[in-house]
């Protein structure tokens, strides 16, 4: 089992490694998917199929480090890094105190068997989830990394400094569909009216109208906003609008730089989802909020088909025992530290 620490020099090792690679033509993102013979399956009123589980567990960063623009892998690094990692967690594997199933370590909250953060780059070749800017990064402005890095290093101070995560609350969106360390599942259902996008973790259902009617009044502000969807051909488009100012744009260390970045009553989401093989959806995001970003932009990225994934309910922490033992722990260390 590694501790928290070693893992972080693990991923930071692949992360270096995708911004050394070079890329492959941008064009080669959808090639490597989509099935030019596919054609799309129909729900008996007509709509394209999208239902069934759906994963989205990968190594690949959700932004470049600073100052890489190299956007794609070619074959050859995509299946270098592909065994790079699976030497890595057959080294886990083999480690004692996995055989053992002995407890998380000292620095590491959970033991490494119950992670599940995925052993391969996604299948687009993507050297990040960020496609817009070019660089890779998210145009996030001075402020809402500044106040970010005041809150996490504030975080025993009170409960509103803790990860919406953390506190079992939710994700958000588009944190809601960018994966985590575990539970990277999402089961799509339809109806001739509804969508509804059950995610594993912290058991968010979005229920989704396929509607043109008028979004909720403005007064009306939520964790995950107020969705409406329509079809552009094969497409299904989702706008959301309507989010108060208590979540973030992304809650799990996987987020890294963009973990604890919070939105505004601004904040305006639209995800499109295109089915592009019988194993593929292709999920593309744009995120807009003026208030914490300098300009509009997109993250893209494959969810794959696990026909076989068993999803179980997400309980958290029934009771947030965490939360409060978190802040009696941190007012501990101030009389010690006193």
């Amino acid at each position: 089992m590694k501790t928290r620490a070693t893992r972080r020099l693990l991923t930071t090792g692949i992360v270096f490694a995708l911004a050394w690679l070079a890329a492959a033509p941008a064009s080669a993102q959808l090639d490597r998917v989509r099935d030019p013979s596919w054609t799309t399956p129909r729900t008996p009123d007509g709509q394209p199929d999208l239902q069934g589980i759906w994963g989205n567990k990968t190594i690949t960063p959700i932004e470049r480090l600073e100052g890489e623009t190299r956007a794609y892998l070619t074959d050859e690094e995509m299946a270098a890094l592909n065994q790079q990692r699976a030497v890595t967690l057959a080294a886990q594997d083999a480690a004692p105190a996995r055989r053992t199933e002995a407890g998380p370590t000292l620095g590491s909250g959970y033991g490494s068997y119950w992670l599940d953060s995925g052993d391969t780059v996604l299948s687009t070749g993507q050297t990040s989830m960020v496609v817009d800017p070019p660089s890779g990064r998210a145009p996030v402005r001075q402020w809402a990394l500044d106040e970010k890095a005041w809150r996490l290093e504030h975080e025993g101070d009170h409960y509103r400094n803790m990860s919406v995560w953390d506190r079992c609350v939710s994700r958000g969106v588009p944190g809601s569909m960018l994966p985590a360390g575990y539970n990277n599942a999402y089961r799509i259902l339809q109806t001739p009216d509804h969508v509804v996008i059950y995610h594993e973790m912290i058991h968010d259902a979005r229920i989704i109208p396929l509607s043109d009617r008028p979004f909720a009044d403005g007064r009306i502000r939520q964790w995950m906003g107020d969705a409406r969807a329509h079809w552009e051909g094969d497409v299904l488009v989702v706008e959301t609008r309507n989010f108060h100012d208590r979540g973030w744009v992304a809650s799990s260390g996987a987020g890294r730089r963009l973990k604890g970045i919070r939105v505004t009553e601004a904040h305006h989401v639209v995800e499109r989802f295109e089915r592009v093989s019988e194993t593929t959806i292709m999920w593309d995001v744009t995120i807009t909020d003026p208030n914490v970003y300098t300009s509009p932009w997109r993250i893209s990225m494959p969810l794959t088909a696990e026909p076989t994934y068993e999803m179980f309910e997400y309980a958290c922490h029934e009771g947030n025992y965490a939360v409060p033992n978190a802040l009696s722990g941190a007012r501990f260390l101030e009389r010690t530290e006193d």
